[in-house]
């Protein structure tokens, strides 16, 4: 691992963390891609020295680190928190991803446990992602099950299957354009006009963070960590079938997954991610322990709109975990 200074809006983000923390660059070599170079991936750990069972989360699509940083404190009072810039995502590197969705999953997964090994997390852990970061959790908790001692799903992403009478202009198009993306504007905008996008169209952002930062550090970071070259995009677009489903979906295989693993489902109310998956987990798992919460008057970034409650539902699942 490397030193890695922090700069700017992700420096104002990740200065808030009360607890002792530190930020690193974790070589996990050249595992993914076509490349004679190493990849890095931009690791803070929070309170590494806590005494009960570590907690990793992985973010979402778009997102990075610092989006995390209503939660830290409270997750990591007493146990070690691991958070992650995913591969293709931040300031992590930026290798080019294979375009066949079930070599991309298994890409993301293998880059996770290439990360594990280089931090040299050796104990098993509680994996938590949210929304696209749920799905390469609950992919790499299936194929390094004896890693995870339980996985938490905060609004999924991927887990549905597309329903054979989804339509609509919406639909037809991103059925019809698979690769579009929606952030190559904002990049060709540049570093002037582009965070003053980002504001105009995530105006969610005053709601979620606008009690403890500024709009603009939030739209800042957001667009500093979608500025570089699109890999991980590019790699989500390979697993995506449409935004909202993926090609392979995860309800049915995540059934497979090794029965002693605990599963913890959080939803948002209004969220637009659907519900039934965890439904229909939580029945074909018999004999498995599965919960979930939905939590009221939230949408898709449950993590940032009710943290507090958020933070009950992580943390009785981290109880679970240490007993």
């Amino acid at each position: 691992m490397s030193d890695y200074v922090l700069k700017g809006a992700e420096k104002t983000l990740i200065d808030s963390i009360k607890f002792p923390h530190e930020i690193r660059l974790v070589n996990i070599g050249k595992c993914i891609g076509d490349t004679t170079e190493d990849n890095f991936i931009l690791t803070l750990i929070v309170n590494k020295n806590g005494g009960k069972s570590p907690l990793v989360l992985l973010h979402g699509f778009t997102s990075g680190i610092g989006l995390w940083c209503l939660n830290f404190d409270a997750l990591a009072e007493d146990r070690p928190v691991y958070a992650m810039d995913l591969l293709g995502f931040g300031s992590s590197s930026r290798p080019h991803f294979n375009t066949d969705a079930n070599v991309a999953e298994g890409e993301m997964v293998k880059f996770v446990e290439e990360w594990r090994k280089g931090v040299k997390l050796d104990q098993d852990f509680i994996l938590l992602g949210h929304s696209m970061g749920a799905f390469v959790a609950a992919a790499y908790a299936l194929r390094h099950p004896d890693k995870v001692s339980h996985l938490i799903l905060a609004d999924p992403w991927g887990f549905s299957t597309r329903p054979s009478n989804a339509q609509g202009i919406v639909f037809n198009m991103l059925q019809r354009f698979p690769k579009l993306n929606p952030l190559k504007f904002m990049r060709s905008s540049g570093p002037t006009l582009g965070p003053q996008l980002v504001k105009c169209v995530r105006l969610d952002i005053g709601h979620l963070y606008g009690k403890f930062f500024p709009v603009s550090v939030i739209a800042q970071y957001i667009y500093d960590c979608n500025a570089k070259p699109p890999t991980g995009e590019h790699c989500f677009y390979s697993m995506m079938d449409s935004f909202r489903w993926a090609k392979h979906p995860m309800r049915d295989r995540i059934c497979k997954l090794k029965q002693s693993i605990p599963l913890t489902f959080i939803y948002g109310e209004l969220s637009w991610v659907d519900k039934s998956p965890g439904e229909f987990i939580k029945e074909k798992r018999v004999g498995c322990l599965v919960y979930i919460h939905i939590i009221k008057g939230a949408r898709h970034h449950v993590y940032a709109e009710k943290p507090e409650k958020f933070h009950e539902h992580v943390l009785d699942a981290c109880q679970k975990a240490d007993n």
